[in-house]
């Protein structure tokens, strides 16, 4: 399934905090540039990384489970292996996440069909940040 821009540009502005599962330390990874970048434009980041306490002046944390009930979720952005989506996928259902976001290279029919079939509107295989700046003079601002 193909995401129009409609759909992008819709699920860009309702967005508010972004967990970011995978989110890296090291400035050179693609999850930090992106989470660097999505925080520029305004965008709450929680990291997840059970191997960090903090990222990018965030606290972090072991999954998304973890993540305080009063936290509100509203899109998950995946930078693991396609294999470990399902897990993810389980606990962004259970947290009411509306998106799942699955970055770049990572894609798993499985877990987008539960996703899809609990209400969630996932994309796959497509980088945020990219499209972020793509679709960036239609989105209402956010950076302050």
């Amino acid at each position: 399934m193909v995401a129009t821009d409609a759909e992008l540009r819709d699920v860009l502005a309702r967005a508010k905090t972004i967990a970011v599962v995978g989110l890296s330390d090291k400035p050179d990874r693609d999850s930090n540039e992106v989470a660097r970048y999505l925080q520029s434009q305004g965008y709450r980041i929680v990291p997840v990384n059970p191997m960090l306490t903090e990222v990018l002046g965030e606290k972090a944390y072991p999954s998304l489970s973890a993540i305080p009930a009063d936290v509100r979720v509203d899109l998950v952005d995946v930078f693991r292996r396609s294999d470990q989506v399902p897990p993810v996928a389980e606990e962004a259902i259970a947290r009411g996440a509306k998106v799942l976001w699955m970055q770049l290279g990572v894609e798993n029919a499985a877990a987008a069909a539960k996703a899809r079939g609990a209400g969630m509107t996932v994309f796959e295989n497509l980088c945020i940040m990219v499209q972020h700046r793509r679709l960036r003079g239609s989105l209402p601002s956010r950076a302050g």
